[in-house]
């Protein structure tokens, strides 16, 4: 990699090689050639903008190759002899989301800044614009951040087991 100051040489071989129009991948191997350097492209992309230089013209619009035309394929069935079956796409059908509220406690709808460390933080409201998010305020269960009704309500009903949370112990190996 060469220093950002190009000796003079190199700076008029620039100038010279871009009023040329050469690109400035050519211009860089020019110049590299010449003086034994190991410029890139876009150390020449980078000095001629500090020169003040413009770049080569480029054409107005690119240059598109039409793709080309093939027949349609005639469709071929899986079977020999057999009918091709055409069977509709079923449409999507979007549902409407469900609102997940326990039926079996009553939330004390507690608002965050009087949450206290062991309350339950399952949140209620703000559902809709300016609705406060109040939550549940019930004594946490064990390991985790809700209640046991909201607990099992935010679980799958099928899971097997319910892994608590432990604390981690880390043990210093060495000190540095």
């Amino acid at each position: 990699m060469q220093a950002t100051n190009w000796a003079p040489e190199h700076s008029d071989a620039l100038r010279e090689l871009m009023a040329k129009g050469l690109s400035h991948s050519e211009i860089a191997k020019t110049i590299n050639e010449r003086f034994g350097t190991n410029y890139t492209r876009n150390a020449t992309i980078g000095r001629s903008k500090r020169m003040g230089l413009t770049g080569p013209a480029k054409p107005a619009s690119p240059q598109r190759v039409p793709p080309q035309t093939r027949p349609p394929r005639p469709h071929r069935a899986g079977r020999a002899g057999a009918a091709a079956k055409t069977e509709p796409t079923p449409a999507i059908h979007h549902a409407e989301p469900v609102k997940l509220r326990c039926v079996g406690i009553r939330p004390r709808l507690v608002p965050l800044v009087e949450l206290e460390a062991g309350d339950c933080r399952y949140p209620y409201g703000g559902d809709k614009d300016g609705e406060p998010i109040t939550f549940c305020g019930h004594p946490r269960r064990k390991g985790s951040s809700y209640c046991t009704a909201h607990f099992r309500l935010t679980r799958d009903p099928g899971l097997g087991s319910e892994r608590g949370a432990a604390p981690v112990v880390l043990r210093l190996v060495k000190a540095a």
